[in-house]
C-alpha cells in the first residue's frame, strides 16, 4: 500500500506521494482542486508505478473543499481516509515538526498514514448528501430571515426613510416564502427515501425528539459511520473534558464542544424539553441535581443522554419505549 497526504485548500492540493516509509522517500506534486486536475493526479500516480487501487489518500476534514478530492479518489478504487486536524497537528509536532507549509503538510499526512493506518472512509449516499446540503441552505435562509428582522427592529426604533423600511418588509418576504419551500423540499426528499424514512419515525418516536433535531440528525448519522453512541456524542462535541492535575489543577469539567454548533443548540433546546417529558432524561436530570451538579451540567449530560437514545433507537430498529431500563 503507498500512502499520500493531501493537503487540501480552496484552489489546489499539495500531494505528498510517499514510496518508502523507511527511507521517508518520495515524491511531490500539486494540482488544481477540481475534477480535471484530480484526473491529472491519478495519471501522475500511474507514472510513478502506483496502481490506484494500491494508494491509501490521507486527507484532513476540514470545511467542504475535501469533498470532491475524497469522492473522485474514491470512485477510482483508491482507499481514502478523512482525519481530524487536531489529531494531525499532534502528529506532527510529535515527530518535531515546527515548520508549517502546504508540502510539509503533506508530507505529515502521508507519514500519519503510514504510521497509524486510520480507518477507510465509505462515501455517503446520494440522498444523504442531498439533504445535508437541503439543510444547510435552510439553516443559511434561516440565519439571513433573522437578521433581517434585527434590521427591521431597529428601523423601528429609529427615524428610518418608508422606502428602507419597505425593502425590509419584502425581503423578509421572500426569505419567508423561500424557507418554507426549502422545508416543503426537506420533508418531501425524506419521504421519498424509505431508508431516511424509517429512519426519521424512529427518532421522532422519542419524546422531545422533533422535526428538526430528527432531521439534523439523520444529515449526520448518514453522512458518517459512527460504530457506538460515544463516537456521534464525540463528533457533537457532548463528551465531558477534565482538567485536573495533583492538587493544584482542578478544573470543572465542561463539554468539548468539537462538532457543528448548529445541532448542539437544537440538542440543546431538545434536552430542555426532555426534562419534563422524556422520562430517561428527566430520571438523569433530577438525579444529577440531587447530586449537587449545576443546572448547566445537568443539561449537557441530558444532552449526551438523548444523543444516546437516538443511537439506540437506530440501531435496534425498535421505536422508543418509555418503561425501557427505569
Amino acid at each position: 500500500m503507498f500512502f499520500m497526504g493531501i493537503d487540501v485548500s480552496k484552489a489546489k492540493l499539495d500531494c505528498c506521494l510517499l514510496l518508502d516509509v523507511l527511507s521517508n522517500k518520495r515524491r511531490a506534486k500539486s494540482v488544481a482542486n477540481s475534477k480535471t486536475g484530480i484526473a491529472d493526479l491519478l495519471a501522475w500516480c500511474t507514472k510513478q508505478q502506483v496502481p490506484v487501487h494500491e494508494l491509501h489518500a490521507i486527507l484532513e476534514g476540514t470545511g467542504v473543499y475535501h469533498e470532491q478530492a475524497a469522492l473522485v479518489l474514491s470512485d477510482a478504487s483508491a482507499t481514502v481516509s478523512i482525519v481530524n486536524p487536531a489529531q494531525v497537528k499532534d502528529f506532527g509536532r510529535s515527530l518535531g515538526v515546527r515548520t508549517k507549509t502546504d508540502g510539509v503538510d503533506s508530507f505529515v499526512l502521508a507519514r500519519y498514514g503510514a504510521l497509524l493506518n486510520p480507518r477507510a472512509w465509505t462515501p455517503p449516499a446520494q440522498e444523504a448528501r442531498a439533504l445535508q446540503a437541503l439543510l444547510s441552505r435552510r439553516e443559511a435562509i434561516a440565519q439571513d430571515l433573522q437578521r433581517e428582522r434585527n434590521r427591521l427592529e431597529k428601523a423601528d426604533a429609529t427615524d428610518t426613510p418608508p422606502l428602507i423600511r419597505q425593502s425590509l418588509v419584502d425581503s423578509m418576504a421572500f426569505l419567508e416564502k423561500q424557507l418554507a419551500k426549502l422545508q416543503q423540499e426537506i420533508d418531501g426528499h425524506i419521504n421519498k427515501h424509505p431508508g431516511l424514512k424509517d429512519d426519521r419515525d424512529l427518532l421522532t418516536s422519542i419524546p422531545a425528539v422533533g422535526p428538526q433535531v430528527s432531521h439534523h440528525l439523520l444529515s449526520v448519522i448518514h453522512n458518517h459511520d459512527f460504530q457506538s453512541a460515544e463516537q456521534l456524542a464525540a463528533y457533537l462535541g457532548l463528551v465531558p473534558v477534565e482538567r485536573q492535575s495533583g492538587t493544584s489543577v482542578q478544573g470543572r469539567p465542561r463539554l468539548s464542544k468539537a462538532g457543528p454548533a448548529r445541532i448542539r443548540a437544537v440538542l440543546y433546546m431538545a434536552a430542555i424539553v426532555g426534562t419534563q417529558h422524556n422520562p430517561h432524561i428527566k430520571a438523569l436530570y433530577q438525579r444529577l441535581q440531587e447530586r449537587g451538579k449545576t443546572k448547566m451540567s445537568a443539561l449537557g449530560a441530558a444532552m449526551r443522554k438523548l444523543v444516546h437514545l437516538c443511537f439506540g433507537v437506530l440501531k435496534t430498529r425498535k421505536p422508543y419505549h418509555p418503561n425501557y431500563a427505569i
